[in-house]
């Protein structure tokens, strides 16, 4: 169940075709459109909230079982208690993002028809879903990537990797389930660190190196973290307030309650929404210009939540 999916499938209706077209054999690729990477609900079938278990803590409030669906699933596919998510004691949901991964799957993949109008694609398409998430993540990394002018002398192997990643999310649901997904990932994670630390290198300031830290509750206020590696790192309720991150890196770091009250992130590097939005933060906390402030922190609670990986 992801925070999009009450209020997008509500509003436009769950599980309607948006003009995702199946890839016909020899056509070129097509282009990753940013908005292509970002979660479509009212082109999806509620996937997140089906494929996907749940395990009772204070991230869900019941257990729930790969392939079962949620119990606030609706029949438009939408979300019956978005509004209440963390009221309810979802917050796991609110802070879950597929990257686009569900309407590809919904659309391009399974045609538009959906797992309760055809139940025996059920199966097929729950076990396609979280293999075309990983797909679409390291998608939305390698695209931002290439937007880094500093990352310039990968830029043709990053070109090359994107294309190819992208074929591969346009294969049968067959193809899809019996991919790889840790090896390609050990092919792309080079070519990612490299467009990393040569963007960092420009970044004044020390650049440290917290790579896969576990800096669980550390108390980092007003740090000065400008270029550092922060990939991996747990920051599990660490207090960042104040402190400067412009151009970390902060692919896969655990920010799940992290205090990022009036912090610095101009310019960080793969931070998702996402990762925000399992952190907490204040209006003076300055952000990239893609990202949004999360909803919560203007009301000050806590944050939570597990974002699948």
């Amino acid at each position: 169940m992801s925070p999009q999916q009450g209020k997008r499938a509500s509003a436009h209706g769950g599980g309607r075709p948006r003009g995702h077209d199946r890839t016909r054999p020899g056509r070129e690729p097509a282009v990753v459109r940013r908005e292509d990477l970002r979660a479509d609900c009212s082109a999806c079938f509620g996937l997140c909230c089906v494929a996907l278990p749940f395990a009772r803590s204070a991230d869900f409030a019941h257990d729930k079982p790969a392939g079962r669906p949620c119990g606030h699933l609706r029949d438009d596919f939408g979300c019956g208690i978005h509004a209440r998510l963390r009221d309810e004691g979802y917050r796991g949901c609110t802070v879950f993002d597929c990257f686009g991964a569900g309407q590809k799957v919904a659309q391009v993949t399974f045609g538009g028809t959906d797992w309760r109008r055809d139940p025996g694609s059920a199966s097929a398409m729950f076990a396609v879903f979280p293999v075309m998430r990983q797909l679409h993540e390291l998608l939305a990394y390698t695209t931002e990537a290439l937007d880094l002018p500093a990352a310039r002398p990968v830029h043709r192997e990053l070109r090359r990797a994107l294309a190819r990643i992208e074929e591969l999310t346009r294969g049968d649901a067959e193809s899809v389930v019996a991919l790889d997904v840790n090896a390609l990932r050990g092919e792309v994670n080079p070519l990612l660190l490299r467009a990393s630390e040569l963007t960092r290198s420009r970044v004044p300031g020390r650049g440290k190196d917290h790579r896969g830290a576990d800096l669980m509750g550390a108390r980092l206020s007003g740090a000065d973290l400008r270029g550092a590696s922060l990939r991996g790192a747990l920051l599990v309720g660490a207090d960042l307030t104040k402190a400067d991150l412009r151009g970390a890196d902060l692919i896969g770091a655990d920010l799940r309650g992290a205090d990022l009250s009036g912090a610095d992130l101009t310019g960080t590097l793969f931070l998702t929404q996402a990762q925000l939005d399992a952190a907490r933060g204040d209006a003076s906390t300055t952000l990239p210009p893609s990202l949004g402030r999360p909803a919560h922190w203007a009301r000050g609670g806590s944050a939570g939540g597990v974002v699948d990986a």
